[in-house]
């Protein structure tokens, strides 16, 4: 959790952290800030210490209701700057932080970098800002030690942010149903629009974006509403031009976020309208098994690693090829079974190959759990999804209340 920063940092040997980019769809600077509508940011965080967000002139009450310490762009004229860099700009920007690392107490140690921003101007300007602080180290990480390991846990506000984002994802995916069961069907079983073309997965996606919209939700990311063979491969989105048919398997997975860029929340569905095939609905008794299986038996602070490795057992007991067995497998189970959710869609505890002895279902995690099977040339794709969180007392308690059904029966 936050409240375990400090130690992280002491644990890691990292003196400060340095936060770059905006207020918004930038998970570290959410979570240190809470968000805001702040188009340009810079966060220091000493270790031990409360930490001074710098912010532009334009955006100073925005910056003040994050309730921390905050310091105008404006207290280092960019004209006083600019005469000392003798006009070069990108020393200037370089002067500009050295001063604004002096002011929040950080000239020596090591300091992590994070934050969603243009790559080059931070480029550009480290080379010259070790210059002006040569006791300063600055270190960046391909797996994050650091904030990952304190976002792995959530307080209750965090996880009712989640629960809240769950709520109306589930509102979203039922107006998608009701909309899918009341249209009229044509004699080659093809769901029709209201001006009796085809409908397709774009003319559903559309509405899925209106109705996000409307409940205050955004996909930064392309979710997957898929049909057929697209179902059968786990991370297409789905053709658009793709038509909507009774009896052909839909994988429906989608994870918003709070608008402006906070919590997630990740469900996913498989759907048949009206009836299905008796391949699919095997394969589909077969996910729920596993799914339910796995569901009863996690525990609390376990290797979430574990359950990864328990699915593929179960899938090749009832003659699936996994990626246990064949890590290339384009068949079967192909992916990991789930992972943590927050502020990323996708974040610890991980329980995939690259688990580390980290990824436990600690309390206060929240985790999607997601068992599937993939057969493209069979036009079948299976996934089900839910979020759990793993409560202080150390129960599972789920996130997601919506039916778990495949064939979702047509009302005319």
């Amino acid at each position: 959790m936050k409240s375990d920063l400090d130690q992280i940092l002491e644990d890691n040997n990292i003196d400060a952290l340095w936060v770059t980019g905006p207020g918004f769809n930038n998970p570290v600077m959410v979570y240190l800030t809470g968000g805001g509508h702040l188009t340009a940011a810079d966060l220091i965080l000493k270790r031990g210490q409360p930490p001074l967000l710098f912010h532009t002139a334009m955006e100073r009450e925005e910056a003040a209701r994050t309730g921390l310490n905050t310091r105008s762009y404006g207290s280092y004229p960019l004209k006083e700057l600019l005469e000392e860099a003798g006009g070069d700009y990108e020393q200037a920007m370089a002067l500009r932080l050295a001063k604004m690392f002096t002011d929040a107490g950080v000239t020596r140690g090591r300091v992590a970098v994070y934050g969603h921003a243009e790559v080059g101007p931070v480029v550009g300007a480290l080379p010259r800002l070790r210059d002006l602080l040569p006791e300063v180290t600055f270190v960046g990480f391909s797996r994050d030690p650091i904030l990952m390991r304190a976002m792995m846990t959530k307080d209750k506000d965090e996880v009712e942010r989640i629960r809240q984002v769950g709520v109306k994802t589930t509102q979203v995916v039922d107006k998608v149903a009701n909309y899918l069961t009341s249209r009229p069907v044509n004699s080659d079983e093809v769901l029709l629009r209201e001006d009796g073309q085809p409908l397709t997965v774009g003319d559903v996606k559309a509405k899925i974006n209106l109705w996000c919209a409307e409940a205050g939700l955004e996909n930064p990311e392309p979710y997957i509403f898929a049909i057929g063979r697209d179902g059968a491969i786990p991370h297409s989105s789905g053709n658009p031009a793709d038509v909507i048919r009774l009896g052909s398997p839909i994988v429906f997975d989608i994870f918003p976020v709070e608008a402006g860029g906070g919590y997630f929340h990740d469900f996913t569905r498989t759907w048949c309208l009206g009836y299905a095939p008796s391949e699919a609905k095997h394969i589909y008794d077969q996910v729920l098994t596993v799914y339910r299986q796995i569901v009863s038996e996690l525990e609390v602070n376990a290797p979430f690693r574990r359950y990864q490795e328990r699915t593929c057992e179960m899938f090749e007991e009832m003659g699936h090829p996994t990626i246990a067995s064949d890590p290339n497998t384009e068949n079967g189970y192909v992916h990991s079974l789930g992972h943590g959710v927050g502020l990323h869609i996708h974040e610890k505890p991980f329980c995939g190959a690259n688990a580390d002895a980290m990824d436990i279902l600690a309390p206060g995690s929240v985790v999607a759990i997601e068992p599937g099977l993939y057969y493209p040339g069979r036009g079948i794709g299976v996934r089900l999804e839910n979020t759990f969180w793993v409560t202080p007392e150390g129960r599972f308690e789920s996130l997601t209340d919506y039916p778990m059904d495949l064939v979702l029966p047509m009302k005319s």
